[in-house]
């Protein structure tokens, strides 16, 4: 074993949200790393359907209060922690009024996907690389489930390349079947383009900003991409393999993947 600290970003996680086939995996995934000997810390949205007082979370008020500017406009970052107590697991959640008070998780009552759902991808991203650097944990590995954390291996390539806290990171990226179908409006790659970040790194999501681009752009930055379903969109699966600076593990069975994920961590690790 090579890695110490692994850094998980996901979309939801058991029994915060309803059993899903990432929800389980965010719960069970993490969990099982810390018991082959590393430290994790695990960060997902506290989506409005996220019961507070059953969960028990709370405000870590040191941790919150900074505002980050979204196309010019001041969002507060609020940083909220829970337990699992059966996985020894403490939860990071990164919470705004706008953004994340929903019932639902990425499209309204009427299946209707919500249209700022771009901003809410850059505001989760960024919220937590900066409590990461508040944290000052400096995480091996950065493994990250669902399109809302894709851009987290550019911005870490990129805008953070030199922070201590990210510099010598490996970044994951795992693939899912979770398509969205409604492109991200048309001003998003002007959002995405913060310093360090040229318009030749967001050249694909310039000329169209949707389930696949985006998808792309995470696999461009990342280190590992992995199936992390068994039916992930063709197209992408093809272009993971075909990424000659990124290993590529296909989807694995739910009783390997953990000790099949552990050692693909330490094959990249390796290659430091």
């Amino acid at each position: 074993m090579i890695a110490k600290k692994v850094l998980f970003i996901t979309t939801e996680i058991s029994p915060y949200l309803a059993d899903t086939e990432r929800s389980v995996i965010a719960r069970n995934l993490p969990a099982g790393i810390h018991d082959r000997g590393r430290e994790i810390r695990t960060f997902m949205p506290k989506f409005g359907c996220v019961n507070e007082r059953r969960n028990q979370l709370h405000e870590v008020i040191r941790l919150s209060g900074m505002n980050l500017i979204i196309d010019e406009t001041d969002h507060p970052l609020i940083i909220k922690v829970a337990s699992i107590q059966a996985a020894r697991m403490q939860v990071y959640f990164i919470d705004n009024d706008d953004f994340f008070h929903r019932k639902f998780l990425f499209h309204d009552e009427n299946g209707n996907e919500f249209e700022d759902n771009d901003e809410r991808s850059i505001f989760y991203v960024r919220g937590v690389m900066e409590t990461i650097k508040k944290l000052r944990w400096i995480p091996d590995l950065i493994h990250c489930h669902g399109w809302i954390t894709a851009l987290a291996p550019l911005y870490i390539k990129k805008h953070y390349k030199s922070d201590p806290c990210f510099k010598n990171a490996k970044v994951v990226y795992s693939l899912y079947d979770d398509d969205f179908t409604r492109p991200f409006r048309e001003n998003f790659a002007k959002k995405v383009k913060i310093e360090g970040i040229t318009q030749n790194d967001i050249k694909g999501i310039k000329e169209s900003a949707g389930f696949i681009s985006l998808s792309q752009l995470a696999m461009d930055f990342s280190d590992g991409i992995i199936a992390g379903s068994p039916n992930v969109n063709p197209e992408l699966i093809e272009y993971a393999r075909q990424k000659e600076n990124a290993l590529y593990l296909p989807f694995q069975p739910e009783d390997v993947y953990i000790d099949a994920f552990d050692k693909f961590y330490d094959r990249l690790l390796s290659n430091k």
